[in-house]
């Protein structure tokens, strides 16, 4: 493409135009002195039409390359989570566990008895870690109506699981007894009103608890022919008793025998 320069030139005298085209090559340079009127010819009209086009093409590229870089940069500017690198996964945090109540520990129940019994539970707790006193009372609850019961009805087999040799003998001599005699109980536990520690101590290896039962007790017994000889169904009797629980520390076995029965 040969570039031209063109150069413009005003006669002081004439007050026309005249003009000089060099050539990019070289050529020597060709002067029209011819007088033009100052107006735009079509080379004129030309070389701004290609102007305004070239602009118009920089103007278009200018768009172009500010909305490359532009959406580069916002692309750039996105905040990255600090601590991941790329392709690894955000691990979510566990949830806090929620709050949870605690419960009473054992020897926080062993509190307020008397100083005898208080120190007698703690050298029960000391050397079994898994004696609890809670379970331990309401164990003791359920052997109390369970050895009345069988005791009325003459259970031997029953009275032998749940009682010491010393205790089971006492009970199966009144149960023989009773039927050498021909009599019969029909007796019946209405209520427990009250079960209350009333000594407990570590001998040896035998840990030995002493509960008083506080009860009504409806009693009936009948000869050999039927007829009531003592009791009435209709009137409770108030019975307190003082049982003693005994198990070795050392075994296994987590029960507890009934070793001792005294009226309270």
């Amino acid at each position: 493409m040969l570039h031209i320069v063109n150069v413009v030139r005003i006669c002081a005298v004439t007050g026309r135009c005249s003009f000089e085209i060099a050539s990019y090559l070289g050529h020597n340079r060709a002067t029209f002195g011819v007088p033009r009127p100052c107006g735009q010819t079509n080379w004129e009209k030309f070389v701004i039409f290609e102007i305004v086009i070239l602009a118009m093409i920089a103007a278009f590229l200018g768009m172009r390359l500010y909305s490359v870089l532009g959406r580069r940069a916002e692309h750039e500017e996105e905040v990255i989570p600090k601590g991941f690198e790329p392709g690894e996964e955000k691990t979510p945090m566990p949830a806090a566990p929620a709050p949870v109540a605690e419960l009473p520990s054992s020897d926080a129940r062993l509190a307020g008895f008397p100083p005898a019994i208080e120190r007698g539970l703690h050298d029960i707790v000391a050397a079994d870690r898994r004696f609890d006193l809670l379970t331990f009372m309401e164990g003791a609850r359920a052997a109390y109506e369970m050895v009345l019961e069988a005791f009325w009805r003459g259970d031997k087999e029953e009275l032998k699981q749940l009682c010491d040799d010393d205790v089971y003998a006492s009970f199966a001599a009144a149960i023989d007894q009773r039927e050498a005699e021909g009599q019969t109980l029909e007796n019946r536990l209405i209520r427990i009103e009250d079960t209350t520690v009333h000594s407990a101590m570590l001998d040896g290896k035998m840990a030995r608890i002493a509960v008083r039962f506080v009860s009504d007790i409806a009693a009936i017994t009948r000869d050999k022919d039927g007829n009531m000889i003592a009791g009435s169904l209709d009137d409770a009797v108030e019975s307190r008793d003082v049982w003693t629980f005994s198990r070795d520390v050392r075994s296994d076995d987590p029960a507890w025998l009934l070793d001792e029965t005294d009226e309270g």
